[in-house]
């Protein structure tokens, strides 16, 4: 019998769910920046966060999404609960959520609310450029307005957005969808013009032709634009008060020249839209080009049982954006800290400790050298320092600790000189205000804010 030793079988890997991607460190710097961006923007609109839950009712998306719309049809991941058996969805958009919650809360009941919310949502896509299984958006939801001038104003804060994170490729299309009441007539002569050009007709087209054939308007089939190009549009339709405020976001949008075109085939999948729908359009992520949507929701407050509660909101997907800002050239000095604490020694690593807590107390990021499985060498430590990113290290070692000082060591040549400053000694309980000096005072680290921890980006 052979005493030959069976070596253990090696544990499968396991990976990550297709189209759900991982978000590393090296992209942590641009999410940062991103999301320090949008949260200024929507704070000087007077724009306050809500945050809701990740899963909802499934019944909740059927009523507020429409049964015949992409969504609902065959992209929402929904499941029954196994503890009660409750059907539960995980959300494939936000706004349905966040209108719920205003009901449930009666968020309204003092006066309209400027909401915002950021976080992931889900939907069974193909996975393609920009476009995932789980992706994040950022939206607005201006909830119990009803003039042109909230409509507008939310375009405007989008503008300056694309201005702040300098994205200067996108374009906005505008469009009015009307009430009800006309987009009824219209559907009516729409369903008619198809019924003539059934012959030149997808099967999908056909499939939706009398379920929801605003769709159809917004087809990319190639075959069947000439014959949509000349279909029965929307805006012919409007109404003396719908059309006024059509007019009324134009004027407002013209008088703080934000550029805009309209695109009477600008229409939407979900059932809850009138009157206002825009759409943020960019030429450079390949045929889907829409980085942010939105349009009033006049009648959704009613269909989730609640009080008639006129609003108007937007989305837009990070993962797309980012994608353009990178194509932009946009750089984030991501630096994991301000100081890197170096030290020799044991007496060393527990006055490294000490200074490195005295150093956050004073407001600095600052990272401790932990020890690893690679060399915990003085070299192999400034290595360390250097990479990632620091203004300063401070070493202690041995003649440090003896003599109560500690090496401040800068790590980066301030703009226009050619070589760094020179190291300095300096007494152990002055390290904190020495590098505050440096770092925040206005030495090597202008950008530094003192109490929000953040940086200038270039």
């Amino acid at each position: 019998m052979s005493d030959k030793k069976i070596a253990p079988k090696k544990a499968d890997k396991i990976t990550g769910v297709k189209g759900m991607n991982d978000i590393l460190p090296a992209d942590a710097g641009l999410w940062e920046l991103f999301d320090n961006t949008v949260q200024t923007v929507l704070k000087s609109y007077g724009f306050q966060q809500i945050r809701t839950p990740i899963v909802e009712s499934t019944s909740l998306f059927a009523r507020g999404l429409g049964a015949v719309t992409d969504i609902v049809e065959k992209e929402m991941y929904s499941f029954a609960d196994s503890m009660n058996g409750d059907l539960l969805t995980l959300r494939p958009e936000a706004t349905a959520g966040v209108v719920r919650a205003a009901i449930e809360h009666n968020l309204t009941y003092e006066g309209p609310k400027r909401l915002w919310y950021t976080g992931p949502m889900f939907r069974h896509e193909r996975p393609q450029r920009g476009r995932y299984r789980q992706f994040h958006q950022v939206g607005a939801e201006a909830v119990g307005f009803s003039g042109p001038d909230i409509d507008a104003e939310l375009m405007m804060l989008c503008q300056r957005l694309w201005d702040d994170l300098g994205l200067d490729n996108i374009r906005l299309e505008l469009n009015s969808i009307g009430n009800a009441e006309e987009r009824l007539r219209h559907r009516i002569d729409l369903i008619a013009y198809f019924e003539q050009h059934f012959d030149v007709m997808d099967e999908e087209a056909k499939r939706r032709l009398h379920s929801n054939p605003l769709r159809l308007l917004d087809t990319k089939n190639p075959a069947m634009q000439e014959m949509v190009n000349a279909a029965p549009q929307l805006l012919a339709y409007l109404g003396e008060e719908s059309q006024a405020h059509f007019d009324g976001v134009q004027n407002i949008l013209r008088h703080n020249n934000v550029p805009f075109t309209i695109n009477p085939r600008l229409v939407r999948g979900m059932d809850y839209y009138n009157r206002t729908v825009f759409e943020w359009v960019t030429d450079e992520l390949g045929s889907q080009g829409t980085v942010c949507a939105g349009g009033r929701y006049d009648t959704l407050f009613e269909m989730f049982g609640g009080k008639p509660t006129p609003s108007c909101g937007f989305a837009m997907g990070i993962e797309r954006l980012l994608e353009l800002m990178r194509a932009a050239g946009e750089q984030y000095a991501g630096n994991q800290c301000d100081v890197y604490v170096v030290h020799q020694g044991d007496a060393a690593q527990l006055k490294a400790s000490v200074v490195a807590e005295r150093l956050r107390d004073a407001g600095l990021d600052v990272v401790l050298h932990c020890a690893s499985a690679s060399s915990s060498s003085v070299k192999a430590q400034m290595k360390r320092a250097d990479a990632s990113g620091a203004a300063f290290a401070v070493i202690l070692g041995e003649e440090e600790v003896a003599g109560d000082m500690a090496t401040v060591k800068p790590l980066r040549a301030s703009e226009g000189e050619t070589h760094q400053h020179n190291q300095a000694l300096v007494p152990f309980d002055s390290v904190a205000d020495y590098l505050v000096d440096q770092i925040i005072g206005g030495g090597d680290h202008e950008g530094h804010d003192h109490a929000g921890h953040d940086h200038t980006h270039h």
